[in-house]
């Protein structure tokens, strides 16, 4: 059941990115490795296909939404799976896992196209 809109779901995205950007450095596992670097790549990415997708809260209009949707229940995937597939469960994973979970299911739970205005009083949602 999708029933998160395109605009509160691009709010997420940019909280996201900007929490996955600082969670190594807040939580203190900022040491150079891939627990550290896995979520900030992931964040930037997460901000930078934000910026590009065909949402309310973007500024070009390139990426669709499905697309878009697809790549955040992957990098969520990535995210969660990171601290097995990289060898550092062991020091951290809690972070990784929960808002890889989170990424996964936010993309599930997203309409596929925005809201739009013209398209009557409620809208167009899929």
């Amino acid at each position: 059941m999708r029933f998160i809109p395109t605009r509160t779901h691009g709010v997420i995205d940019y909280l996201t990115g900007l929490l996955l950007i600082v969670a190594p450095f807040v939580l203190g596992f900022a040491d150079g490795g891939a627990a550290q670097w896995v979520p900030i790549i992931l964040g930037a990415a997460i901000l930078l296909m934000s910026i590009m997708t065909d949402y309310e809260l973007s500024l070009a209009k390139v990426i669709p939404m499905p697309l878009h949707l697809g790549v955040d229940a992957a990098g969520g995937l990535l995210l969660a799976a990171s601290p097995w597939l990289f060898g550092f469960a062991d020091q951290v994973f809690w972070p990784h896992l929960i808002i890889g979970l989170m990424e996964i299911g936010v993309s599930l739970m997203t309409h596929t196209t925005p809201h739009t205005s013209d398209a009557g009083v409620g809208g167009t949602y899929s």
